[in-house]
């Protein structure tokens, strides 16, 4: 059964299939699964300036699985035959010359729009510059008693940059899906004809790349005159650097990922209230200016400051080189940076200082000392004493760390930045990294990359590096967004922040960190720990739209309708995943995310995302430490480690089994299970939701940030206290009755006591195992279970059971009863 959505209609219907192609092992749908066909979405995306100059994808489909001289179908065109290659004969020369010349004038008519399209929005922006510069001069210049621009006229200029800010948003639309289309299809027709023309088309494309166009210059454009206007006429005066030019600053941030489909529009969104953080406002942009480098240094032996920030232990460093623009830069800066819990009353803390690119090879070798470095600094006199003086004493911890531990080279981060911020405001500071590439700095393998020197000098900023082969290099499938908030106490952020970050361009991923993903992704034969988030790396992060938030434009932008015939067949070979209205592909919000449905269509060219379609493949695993895998890793070990690790396996394994078995056995009120309403049964079905388990390969874990205070240790000891002060009360009473009783040779006090001796050693056993076992797991910082329903119950009925033996041989030595 296919649920399937009509982006017209707004009505989801169920749909069984008429062949045998879904009920095949390999075409399992699940319930709540959404599909939909590429042509569909390609339509339901269009916009009405362009839908005329889209990829034919319907035509082209047509033309492959219709070659010349193939039989057509006779009657009404729902009607199919059976087996769908006795309706087409092989596919031809003439058949692919005639395939390619079509492609080929696809290409020139999408290409040719691109290039008419962006050339009208510069003229546009040029335009709406002179209208822009010519208000605002006629606003400083008024004298006393003339009247400045009116309102109105800033009104139009800020609907005339809207307007352009929407046509540019819908050029990156047009672009995406076009480029999309033309994949698919090549891919489709590689599929279904058996000739390879992939590698000769990508060529062909290189030639006209109209999906390669940069809308960086024209956000940066836009981002200022749409700040002209916005504060009429009287843009945020201040430091442009915005905090560059101090040492050491402290930031709150949040990250999220945005796929390469949302980036422009996220950009277009920001710059409305933002503008574009520009160091050198007299310069004209390149694209080398929003260029950053970092090389990340680690020892490779212990990868300490790996784990540590992984960790996110207590005072965890890590330690990189940086330059923004080119290989050319001179100016280099050394940064550590350091993590701090917030039990400490600190802040985690970023500090640098400048160097020379010529020094930076003696100073990290230890043969040029810190004094030195900032011998012209003090001459000069530029900078205070005090500010010196924190510089030195950092460059002389970060050299002593890097001599002393062995800290060497090991990965670099490449990406392109666009930061929004008001100048000398960093209440709120937005950044976006798209590009973003990490490269091999180390020469472990017995490769020589960069050798004696700091950094690797066979590449610079030309992304995409297609120069490195694959194992040098993991280029980013997401851009990156940093939220940087500072905010006052009890303080909110902005409305427009607070939707931004809740909308569908943007998926939250708390402390990702570059350096991290960089070097778990580069050295997989030496780092076993993982972080978090890598199975998410194989899911697709857009999301439908889930309220009314984005770059719109209602008087101009519409969907097309065409007809609503398509293949039946299609229906069955060519499932995709239900695309938004911007070509965005639906998938289960995160609630659902481990029981999110996975289409596996026979034709996987067709789709709006490619998936995994083997659901016994496990992709990653949580923290927690699966006894299978201790057991093996002991077993390489040998010795006395692996039979106390058999031991204390095989122990579990028995201790699970009994405990599950007396759960099962022991009555309990067990949970009432709730029907789905409605709205549920729509969007997963009536069957059993599926659970997908994410298990880490072979050797490797995943691990899952857990938060370690203090008072975690003080609250397991307070506990340890509390049992053993119960135990002792429960003591107490047990020796009193023995010692106290009015008969020596009484008989009731003497089994009284024995009770609630008995009670108060196990309670002190107990309490001590249980003690031992939580301190275990938060110095471990394993994600155990704190929570203790079993031994407070246990002691409440055995302090019962023995107050009512006392109470009754009591009364029976009194002759009560």
């Amino acid at each position: 059964m296919l649920i399937i959505h009509d982006l017209k209609t707004r009505q989801i219907t169920k749909q069984y299939a008429r062949n045998r192609k879904l009920s095949k092992s390999n075409c399992r749908v699940r319930p709540g699964v959404v599909v939909m066909k590429f042509g569909e979405q390609l339509r339901s995306s269009a916009i009405r300036e362009y839908q005329w100059y889209y990829i034919d994808y319907d035509g082209l489909k047509a033309d492959l699985k219709h070659p010349s001289g193939s039989v057509q179908p006779v009657g009404d065109n729902s009607t199919k035959p059976s087996n769908r290659q006795q309706s087409r004969r092989e596919w031809t020369e003439d058949d692919e010359s005639r395939f390619i010349s079509k492609l080929e004038a696809e290409l020139e008519k999408v290409h040719t729009k691109q290039q008419v399209k962006a050339m009208e929005i510069s003229r546009r922006i040029a335009v709406s510059e002179r209208e822009v510069r010519d208000v605002v001069n006629r606003l400083n210049e008024r004298g006393l008693s003339q009247d400045g621009p009116s309102e109105e006229e800033f009104m139009l200029l800020e609907e005339d940059l809207s307007d352009i800010i929407a046509d540019v948003h819908d050029l990156a639309k047009f672009v995406q899906l076009n480029y999309t289309g033309f994949y698919k299809i090549i891919k489709k027709h590689d599929k279904m004809t058996g000739w390879h023309l992939k590698p000769v088309f990508e060529t062909r494309l290189k030639a006209k790349p109209f999906y390669k166009e940069n809308y960086d210059a024209s956000v940066v454009e836009l981002s200022k005159l749409y700040d002209l206007v916005r504060t009429r006429g009287n843009p945020v005066k201040g430091d442009s650097a915005a905090g560059g030019s101090q040492a050491s600053f402290i930031r709150n941030t949040t990250k999220y990922w945005v796929h390469p489909d949302n980036v422009t529009e996220l950009k277009l969104i920001i710059l409305k209230h933002l503008p574009v953080l520009v160091f050198n406002a007299s310069k004209e942009f390149e694209a080398a200016d929003s260029a950053i480098t970092s090389i990340y240094y680690d020892n490779p032996d212990t990868w300490e400051l790996y784990e540590g920030r992984l960790k996110k232990t207590e005072g965890a460093e890590a330690i990189r080189l940086r330059w923004y623009g080119g290989m050319q830069n001179e100016t280099i800066f050394v940064e550590r940076k350091t993590h701090r819990e917030d039990w400490t009353g600190e802040k985690s803390v970023k500090a640098r200082f400048a160097i020379k690119e010529k020094n930076v090879n003696a100073y990290m070798r230890g043969e040029l000392l810190p004094a030195a470095i900032f011998e012209k600094a003090r001459k000069e006199g530029k900078k205070s004493e005090k500010a010196i003086a924190e510089d030195e004493r950092l460059a002389k911890e970060i050299q002593w760390s890097v001599l002393k531990k062995g800290y060497k080279p090991v990965c670099r981060s490449f990406y392109h930045r666009t930061a929004f911020q008001l100048p000398a405001d960093a209440r709120v500071r937005i950044s976006l990294d798209t590009e973003l590439t990490m490269i091999r700095e180390d020469n472990l393998d017995g490769v020589t990359r960069s050798g004696d020197n700091w950094r690797r000098m066979d590449i610079g900023i030309d992304y995409p590096f297609s120069q490195l082969p694959p194992g040098d290099i993991v280029r980013f499938p997401y851009a990156v967004l940093e939220v940087k908030l500072q905010t006052q106490h009890g303080q909110e952020p902005p409305d427009w922040v607070r939707q931004l970050i809740s909308s569908h361009l943007v998926e939250a991923v708390p402390k990702f960190s570059k350096f991290i993903h960089g070097t778990a992704t580069l050295f997989p034969d030496r780092i076993h720990l993982l972080p978090y988030w890598m199975p998410q790396m194989d899911v697709d992060i857009r999301k439908p739209a889930s309220h009314d938030f984005g770059i719109k434009r209602t008087e101009h932008s519409a969907t097309t309708s065409t007809s609503d015939d398509e293949d039946e067949e299609d229906s069955d070979d060519e499932g995709g995943v239900l695309g938004a209205q911007n070509g965005e592909s639906i998938r289960q919000g995160a609630a659902a995310r481990n029981g999110r449905a996975l289409l596996a269509a026979s034709d996987v060219e067709d789709q709006t995302v490619d998936r995994p379609t083997n659901d016994d493949v496990y992709l990653y695993d949580s923290d927690d430490e699966d006894d299978e895998d201790r057991l093996a890793e002991a077993r390489r070990v040998g010795g006395w480690t692996y039979y106390q690790t058999l031991a204390s396996t095989t122990a579990h394994t028995v201790g699970h089994a009994v405990w599950t078995g007396l759960k099962a056995i022991v009555p309990r009120p067990r949970a009432t299970t709730v029907p789905r309403n409605a709205r549920l049964e729509s969007l997963l079905g009536t069957g059993e939701i599926q659970q997908k388990r994410f298990k880490a390969p072979k050797g490797k874990k995943i691990y899952v940030p857990v938060r370690v205070e203090p008072k975690v240790y003080f609250a397991a000891e307070r506990t340890f206290l509390g049992w053993l002060e119960y135990s002792i009360y429960i003591g107490t009473i047990a020796v009193t009755l023995l010692n106290f009783s009015t008969k020596r040779g009484d008989k009731a006090s003497f089994i009284a006591a024995g009770a609630f001796t008995f009670l108060a050693v196990m309670s002190l056993c107990y309490a001590v195992v249980t003690y031992l076992y939580r301190s275990k797991a938060i110095r471990t910082r394993q994600a155990a279970k704190y929570y203790d329903k079993v031994g407070p119950t246990v002691l409440c009925a055995a302090l019962f059971v023995a107050v009512a033996l006392n109470f009754g041989y009591e009364g029976t030595s009194r002759s009560m009863w």
